[in-house]
């Protein structure tokens, strides 16, 4: 969840950083590391990732990575899958089987067979089981729906009533009852899907430290990035981003509160969809920000993602935001997957974000030539009014929401070593040589130390948030230059994975969208020196038939997304 606020070059990350870069001025604005939008280091790209005589899953080193081997599975879609079950080529236990295998062999470093990937922190004891019961309804009734039979991992803030655990990575949690589903696990569970297992994430989806690594929690270790092993996954959905990627399962799904999907999706080359806050229900999702917060697919394919969205939307009791979703939520997008859908559409160039990093430029240059050649016409700037002036108030409102969500989700726990943020901090202090041997949790702090919703400074900060995203911000935008959406740079190749400094990253353009609650999309651009970037387009609430259509085409029309390589690192030159 990030906030763009401009830092001093010795503070690398007080604040979210969207790293937002002018395209005339190269200003670095710093974007929240909570969510994992991309993160600016202060000129410390250049660092090498700090991990002599370290081992184990908080390694980001380069020992030589065992070969991985073709899978049968490798790319394949839900449309595939289902026509294979139809067939009777696979069923659903065979893919549970499958994926589960896969995983055993690349997921994990030990005894040096895989290569550590470290995406899957847990696996559900009874997928195969519930897989075989699918099969069986399978042939006495046909699929319940679309993702009947079909492999899920979904981020490990999202609760399951089941012998998984639900920890946003932290020890803290560890034996914690939920009281029951989540809103997206029960959904899952009624459109028959298999949920395989849970993904690692920055802990706490990195909401707890200005000065974390995206992909490490204390209970999953560090994820690594698939196409570079000593890349950074991004995050928060960094074990999402990276399993999906490697196809460690059909489907995922992150959550984010600012560029938490988004960015992993590009760094990973998937297409992520963070939707219209309220679309998905976030009952049953360890909290940061109601305002903000929202659950969402990460696919290798638009159509897979389009798939996913559609059985995940619904209005919830649970969670008042959904209501807003009354009339407007679909249940199937993949109709809106049609591969001439940027013929006559207008899309606003919002330069801005641009001018970071030059090959990024570059790559997005030759998108937007394929856009036009698509029949796309091209409002070139079209660039944010109010951009860079809600950094400090998002951060704020972030860290408002954080104490008082967090502090009703964790009261509704059972059999929970804490019940408030402050017993999570007091925790963290106790266990310090676990939890926080990399980086502290002074965004913890400061959000323990702040009052009820009801105090003046969250109630102007949140008003002042939507007049400057919404009406003075996207709205304002769209409506002068009658755009169908709004594109540019996600964000730039993945970054070494630094322990010892944090995150370092320039560039990402997440901030409008989050703080306005409205949807984006990343689909793959292409690949930097191997290293996946993507591109968002993002626009009004509820606009997520008319951002599929045109992220579908663009993805048709570029066929950007290539498998990862598990190399140990980039090869350059």
């Amino acid at each position: 969840m990030a906030m763009p606020r401009k830092r001093s070059s010795s503070s690398r990350r007080s604040f979210l950083k969207s790293a937002l870069v002018g395209a005339t001025a190269a200003t670095l604005t710093a974007s929240y590391p909570a969510l994992g939008a991309a993160r600016v280091g202060a000129a410390r790209a250049g660092e090498s990732s700090a991990t002599a005589g370290e081992s184990g899953n908080d390694s980001a080193g380069c020992a030589p990575v065992p070969e991985v081997k073709p899978f049968e599975l490798d790319e394949i879609t839900i449309g595939e899958l289902q026509e294979g079950m139809k067939s009777g080529k696979w069923t659903a236990r065979s893919l549970v089987e499958k994926y589960t295998a896969r995983i055993g062999e690349i997921d994990k470093a030990s005894g040096g067979a895989g290569v550590g990937l470290n995406a899957v922190i847990e696996m559900n004891p009874d997928a195969a089981s519930i897989a075989e019961a699918l099969d069986k309804q399978r042939a006495a009734k046909g699929p319940r729906g679309p993702l009947h039979g079909i492999p899920v991992l979904i981020k490990d803030n999202i609760a399951t009533d089941d012998k998984m655990m639900t920890t946003a990575g932290s020890l803290a949690l560890v034996g914690a009852k939920v009281p029951k589903d989540s809103f997206v696990a029960a959904r899952l569970r009624a459109t028959g899907a298999v949920i395989l297992g849970k993904t690692n994430l920055s802990e706490w989806a990195n909401i707890r430290s200005s000065h974390s690594t995206s992909g490490w929690s204390g209970r999953g270790g560090l994820t690594r990035n698939p196409y570079a092993l000593d890349r950074n996954p991004c995050g928060s959905s960094s074990g999402t981003g990276a399993g999906i990627s490697a196809n460690l399962a059909a489907v995922g799904i992150g959550t984010e509160t600012d560029g938490s999907i988004v960015c992993p999706s590009s760094s990973n080359g998937l297409a992520g969809i963070k939707p219209t806050v309220g679309l998905i229900s976030r009952a049953g999702i360890i909290p940061i920000a109601h305002s903000q917060d929202s659950a969402g697919p990460m696919c290798r394919t638009v159509r897979d993602a389009a798939t996913l969205l559609g059985v995940l939307t619904g209005v919830d009791a649970d969670d008042a935001a959904t209501s807003g979703g009354a009339g407007k939520a679909q249940t199937d997008y993949t109709q809106y997957c049609d591969p001439n859908g940027l013929k006559g559409a207008r899309i606003g160039v919002a330069r801005k974000y641009f001018g970071f990093n030059e090959a990024v430029d570059a790559l997005m240059e030759q998108s937007l030539d394929v856009m036009k050649k698509q029949g796309a016409t091209l409002v070139d700037p079209a660039d944010i009014g109010s951009f860079g002036k809600f950094d400090e108030t998002e951060l704020l409102v972030l860290l408002y929401e954080l104490k008082a969500d967090l502090n009703v989700y964790l009261a509704r726990l059972g059999n929970s070593p804490v019940h408030t943020l402050k017993e999570i901090i007091d925790f963290n202090e106790r266990n310090r040589a676990k939890e926080m041997r990399w980086f502290g949790q002074d965004l913890f702090v400061k959000a323990e130390a702040k009052g009820p919703l009801t105090e003046k400074e969250y109630v102007d900060a949140l008003a002042k948030n939507h007049q400057l995203a919404r009406t003075e911000g996207i709205d304002a935008l769209m409506d002068k230059n009658k755009l169908d959406a709004i594109v540019a740079p996600t964000g730039g190749p993945a970054w070494i994975t630094d322990l010892v400094n944090g995150d370092h990253v320039a560039g990402g353009s997440s901030n409008a969208a989050a703080v306005a609650g409205y949807p984006n999309i990343n689909v793959t651009a292409g690949l930097i020196d191997g290293l996946p970037v993507g591109i968002s387009f993002f626009g009004r609430a509820w606009s997520e038939p008319t951002l599929i259509r045109i992220a579908y085409s663009f993805e048709q029309a570029t066929k950007g997304r290539q498998g990862p390589r598990f190399s140990g690192s980039v090869k350059l030159g």
